[in-house]
Parts: C-alpha cells; structure tokens; sequence
C-alpha cells in the first residue's frame, strides 16, 4: 500500500494526491498536524531529515519532495505517458519542475501563505511574481494545450494546485483565459481530485 502523508492546505501534497488518483493506484492518506509540528517529531523526521509535506512511502521506498515524488511514479507506475522517456521530450517536462520550484512556490504559492497560513513575506512582491508568471504561462497555452505540448505530464500536475488557488492569495486568475482553459482540462481528467479551497484572498466571503 502507499502511504501519502500530507496536509490538505500543501499545494505540495496536493500534487502528489492528484498524480496517485490520475494513475489509479491504490493509497491511502495520513494527514500530519502541521501547527501541532509533528512534521518536527523524530520519526517524521526520520521520513523527511527538513520536517516537511508531503512523503511518501511505497513499501520499501521513502520519498520527500513533490517534485522528486511526481518523477518516481511517473517512471514507476505512468508507462511513460506522464514522463517521456525520450530525452527530448523529457526535456520539455522538466524545465516545469524548475518552474514549479522557483517561480511558482515565490509567486502565487508565497501570495497564498501570507493569507491563508499568515506568512511574514512580501505580499505584494509575491503577488508580482505570480502575475508576470501567468502571463508567460498564457502565451505558452496559447500554442498548445498543455504546459509540455498536446497532452497532459507531470509539468501540469506541478502546476496545477498553486495556480488553481491563486485567489485564495488575492491573485486574480481573470485576465488569462488560456490559464484558466487549461485548468479546466486538468480538472476534467479522468481521476482528477481537487484540493481543499479556503475562503482567504480573493475567496472570502
């Protein structure tokens, strides 16, 4: 059995629960009490040495990092429609990882911290960030209709919870309507799970 631990607010684990329902496998989810910093305890650390969302565990295996996570059952269980194994086309997966990584996690990942979780960063900096990424992000799905071209990859499965819930950190998602098409293909896929909406941002009541 897998075992995914997770909060249900983590972007990050919410990646991996996507990639494991559009594969169809078969897991089960241990939620970790992030303000009851039990990701902190010695044998959450002992799964994770940086106490963090999500890990997995699949028999033997023990895996932290989203990104490092959407690879391994990509290549184990995707058959390799999620992860081409030719290298060019692997090359046009990748660089979304870097994406997810960099300019997602300070842009709209770091937006929706500061009003869902109370983060001390620079709100408005983020904001920033997560606007001149969606742009570029709106001229790529202008040619194509997923981030890596014609179908969905893990690039997409990185992509998608942050962008989704942008809102909920006060980034308006209404001026890229190519974005927005194109979450509306990844939640129409076979399997797709959503995660956990919170009324902050752009989203309160």
């Amino acid at each position: 059995m897998i075992t995914l631990y997770r909060h249900p607010l983590s972007g990050h684990a919410h990646r991996i629960e996507l990639m494991l329902s559009l594969l169809k496998l078969d897991f089960q989810l241990v939620d970790v009490d992030l303000l009851a910093g039990e990701q902190k305890q010695p044998d959450f650390l002992a799964k994770n040495p940086f106490g963090q969302v999500p890990v997995l565990e699949d028999g033997d295996v023990v895996l932290w990092d989203s990104n490092a996570i959407l690879i391994y059952l990509a290549r184990t269980y995707g058959g390799g429609s999620w992860l081409p194994v030719d290298p060019a086309e692997e090359a046009r997966v990748t660089p979304w990882l870097s994406v997810a990584a960099g300019k997602i996690a300070f842009g709209p990942a770091a937006a929706r911290l500061v009003t869902v979780f109370g983060a001390g960063l620079d709100h408005q900096n983020a904001i920033d960030l997560a606007h001149s990424l969606f742009e570029v992000v709106e001229r790529v799905l202008t040619s194509q209709a997923f981030l890596a071209g014609t179908t969905p990859t893990i690039a997409d499965v990185a992509a998608y919870s942050y962008i989704a819930h942008a809102p909920e950190g006060n980034v308006a998602l209404d001026a890229y309507p190519q974005l927005l098409a194109w979450l509306g293909r990844i939640e129409a896929l076979d399997g797709f799970v959503p995660m956990q909406e919170t009324a902050a941002g752009l989203k309160a009541a």
